[in-house]
């Protein structure tokens, strides 16, 4: 088990329930050939990165989520200028467009979405800080790389979980990335990620866990009616706030992670009537 991603007892077959109700195929297919033109046309344009106004790219992350058929609904107050660490939980490869939408960030990304096909060449033009999750030793390093981008004023964002989780569930926000926090001195903003489908309680259509492929997560999303995402900006944990990373990871967690014994339940065979992770709650 890495620092940076650990692991979590989401998989697709025991969390994720079908999409219902769900829209006409033709109507799915125009969805994801939508999301994918835009996505080629952030490739395309990314090379002028700066240059490009904050609001221009908090729209196109807007319309690339709407584009694939989700709605959004914002609360909270907009995030500071100036080098800022955001963090929320993670749930999908949605969450990534959506915290974009807070604030344009160098992402903190595994090295596999390096190789997504056209979203990998986005991120990595987009100044994406890859992580090799599999090489401890560099967990220094990184943290090194990330206080020094913040303390250039540049925004990173980062999902502390280390690993999406279903979102009905939610794991503790492991603390090395805060520490970069710390040492640049800077503020770090928390933001809370729920998807909901026909107005009922957290869904799980969005989620994207365990062996879930890319290709399979995008089409139960493309196939979803009525998925809304919500992202609420919590209040702004200024620099000395808190005394240590330790204690800044837990005021920045913006949902209660599950109970350790509910992980045994999860992982455990369904017996009939019981929905895994979905009553694990």
């Amino acid at each position: 088990m890495s620092a940076w991603l650990p692991s979590a007892p989401c998989t697709p077959g025991a969390c994720v329930e079908p999409a219902a109700p769900v829209v006409a195929v033709p109507r799915a297919v125009l969805r994801l050939t939508a999301v994918t033109a835009l996505l080629l046309a952030g490739v395309v344009l990314s090379p002028l990165g700066g240059r490009i106004p904050a609001e221009w790219v908090r729209r196109w992350c807007r319309t690339v989520v709407r584009a694939v058929g989700v709605r959004v609904r914002f609360t909270g107050g907009p995030a500071p200028a100036g080098g800022l660490l955001l963090v929320a939980n993670h749930v999908s490869w949605l969450d990534i467009p959506l915290l974009a939408a807070v604030r344009p960030a160098r992402m903190l990304a595994k090295t596999e979405i390096r190789r997504w096909p056209v979203a990998g060449a986005l991120a990595a033009r987009g100044g994406a800080l890859f992580i090799e999750r599999d090489r401890l030793r560099s967990l220094p390093g990184t943290v090194a790389r990330i206080a020094h981008a913040l303390d250039r004023g540049a925004a990173v964002a980062a999902f502390p979980e280390g690993s999406t989780w279903c979102g009905r569930a939610h794991g503790p926000f492991h603390r090395a990335v805060f520490q970069a926090a710390l040492d640049a001195g800077v503020p770090v903003q928390p933001v809370g990620l729920r998807y909901r489908q026909d107005g009922q309680g957290a869904g799980t259509a969005a989620a994207f866990v365990g062996e879930d492929t890319l290709l399979a997560s995008l089409w139960r999303v493309a196939r979803a009616r009525g998925l809304v995402a919500e992202v609420e900006t919590r209040p702004v944990i200024p620099p000395g706030a808190q005394p240590d990373r330790r204690a800044l990871a837990r005021a920045a967690q913006p949902v209660t992670p599950a109970p350790a014994w509910t992980h045994a339940v999860l992982l455990a065979p369904r017996a009939p009537g019981v929905q895994g992770m979905t009553r694990a709650r």
